[in-house]
């Protein structure tokens, strides 16, 4: 025999008892508070939290009104339940002047603060700026995610491939979709320096700029240059 608590006809019933629940537990309210609210006793919030009693269209539109949701809430799913706060790692890091990571590429010099750091939620950066035109950039720079970047020093004019470049001044700032292809240009002769904020990963950041990072090349060059010294004293 088919339930026909469940279903009449092919149409599915509505169980808003769920629901009312969880706005009720958001809320912080207990079933007594509800009752003042909605004018409906007790007992029979409780069994309307619990899917023993069929609601009329009054009773629903008291307890929409009670609740101050819509109507329609009460036929959907319940909203998931308040994520419990983080709890405070205490991680830091301190960075003194001349301190980080250094990347090269012909277009930036990029010094990543903080590389001691793993799995940062976002990756600060501080970019000299070098190249002067596109022709001399080259291929648009994109990366997924989204950037932010703050002038320090000098003028800026960024290209992307949506929107007509903008020159940006010292002090001025951008926030945009940095899957958008894009290139900081260096304006004037002035020094040129810009704090950028990117979402993402920090390798492939460094991946997607073409960057030799100095650090692991001076580890390179010493491990290479020691290893040809232990060859010559060996055929000594």
């Amino acid at each position: 025999m088919a339930d026909r608590s469940n279903s009449d006809g092919g149409r599915t019933q509505a169980k808003p008892g769920a629901v009312v629940r969880a706005v009720r537990m958001q809320r912080g309210w207990t079933l007594a508070e509800v009752s003042r609210r909605t004018g409906l006793p007790i007992s029979t919030l409780s069994k309307v939290e619990n899917d023993k009693m069929s609601l009329t269209y009054d009773k629903l539109q008291r307890i929409s009104e009670g609740l101050g949701v819509d109507i329609s809430r009460l036929f959907g799913s319940p909203s998931p339940e308040p994520e419990t706060p983080t709890v405070a790692t205490g991680r830091r890091s301190i960075m003194r002047a001349g301190e980080g990571r250094t990347i090269e590429t012909p277009n930036y010099g990029h010094l990543y603060p903080h590389a001691d750091l793993l799995n940062k939620r976002f990756i600060p950066l501080i970019a000299e700026i070098r190249a002067r035109s596109l022709d001399e950039f080259g291929e648009l720079v994109r990366h997924s995610g989204e950037e932010y970047a703050l002038v320090l020093e000098g003028e800026v004019e960024l290209h992307t491939d949506m929107y007509a470049p903008v020159k940006l001044k010292t002090g001025d700032s951008i926030y945009f979709d940095s899957g958008m292809g894009h290139a900081y240009l260096k304006v004037g002769d002035a020094r040129c320096r810009v704090l950028s904020i990117c979402t993402g990963a920090e390798s492939h950041l460094i991946a997607v700029s073409g960057a030799v990072d100095t650090d692991e090349a001076s580890i390179e060059a010493e491990a290479t240059a020691h290893a040809q010294g232990t060859r010559r004293i060996r055929r000594g």
